[in-house]
């Protein structure tokens, strides 16, 4: 994200007590670090058209800035922005104007600018046996490691990998929610998961059953220690170097796994973490889970977000019988 310049004194103390505000009503790392800079190129905007006080701020303004930003072209995609970003962006600027609100920096109405409508399409999810390779996929590192006489390094990324699988699969978390998971959210003795930062600030309680379970102490108990650095480290997934691990180095080990697979059309694949979850939804929903309560161990704040689960299936179930009636 390009980092727009700003020299209004005014400007620059209300984006550093932005970012504090974020920070200090908790809100994720992420959240604390990119909100701030889609502000910053309103701010910037205005600077633009020479207006450099906070009297400048106001709903017509942010209105208008906000209609040339999606008429504005993106070169390097060769397009305009997209609507996943236009909504962040968005998010951004409402979150602001709470601010400026709640802080009495200034007295402006809430924004009434519309979300735009996300493409949800999911283009894949995976089969329950794929998601067994994936989990076989673990146990493939031995030779590799084992050569260069470090095993215990293979059995501790294993059985990282393993969590990783049972928590972004088994449990459905979203990728920022499995980062920021601690090891007092893990509820062994009651067999659940808390998260505390879901999306839009939500927390749930999630179950897990005996299987996962298992996978998931072997990892804190058994490797876990042997990543750890310092004591007083709260994350439960940690990298080799003994800190919090991050969404990329997840999405990268993920990918390994799916190398590893003897499985030229799961390799095909666009693949993502988010895929997994996908892949849980829609496997519950095969089993026979009432939709109500696949939004709720989702995390969805309405059934219209888990309802995309249902269209997955009927097509996979017009799918099968297309297959069945042509080997007739």
């Amino acid at each position: 994200m390009k980092k727009l310049p700003i020299t209004s004194p005014a400007y620059k103390y209300i984006l550093k007590s932005f970012r504090e505000w974020l920070d200090v009503l908790g809100y994720a790392p992420t959240t604390v670090y990119s909100m701030p800079h889609y502000v910053r190129e309103f701010l910037h905007y205005l600077e633009q058209q020479g207006k450099h006080q906070l009297t400048a701020i106001e709903n017509k303004e942010i209105k208008q800035y906000y209609r040339e930003l999606k008429q504005r072209g993106n070169t390097r995609r060769g397009g305009g922005l997209s609507n996943s970003y236009l909504n962040k962006h968005l998010q951004a600027l409402q979150k602001f104007s709470d601010y400026l609100r709640q802080s009495g920096r200034l007295q402006i109405p809430k924004l009434d600018i519309k979300t735009e409508e996300e493409d949800h399409k999911i283009k894949y999810v995976l089969t329950q046996e794929e998601i067994q390779q994936l989990y076989k996929a673990t146990n493939q590192y031995q030779q590799e490691l084992e050569s260069k006489n470090i095993p215990y390094l293979y059995e501790a990324l294993a059985q990282r990998d393993q969590a990783m699988l049972t928590l972004l699969y088994g449990c459905g978390l979203r990728r920022n929610e499995a980062v920021h998971l601690d090891i007092s959210d893990i509820q062994a003795e009651k067999k659940y998961i808390y998260v505390r930062k879901g999306k839009n600030y939500k927390e749930r309680i999630v179950p897990i059953n005996q299987t996962g379970l298992t996978y998931i102490q072997n990892y804190l108990y058994e490797s876990r220690p042997r990543f750890l650095r310092n004591e007083k480290e709260e994350a439960f997934f940690i990298s080799q170097r003994g800190k919090r691990i991050n969404g990329q180095t997840m999405l990268l080990r993920l990918k390994l796994l799916i190398q590893r697979v003897d499985n030229t059309e799961l390799q095909s694949k666009e693949i993502g973490l988010h895929t997994l979850r996908h892949s849980i939804a829609t496997h519950l929903l095969q089993n026979g889970m009432k939709l109500e309560a696949i939004a709720k161990f989702l995390g969805h704040s309405s059934l219209e977000s888990t309802q995309i689960y249902t269209h997955l299936v009927e097509q996979e179930n017009e799918l099968s019988g297309a297959n069945i009636l042509g080997a007739v």
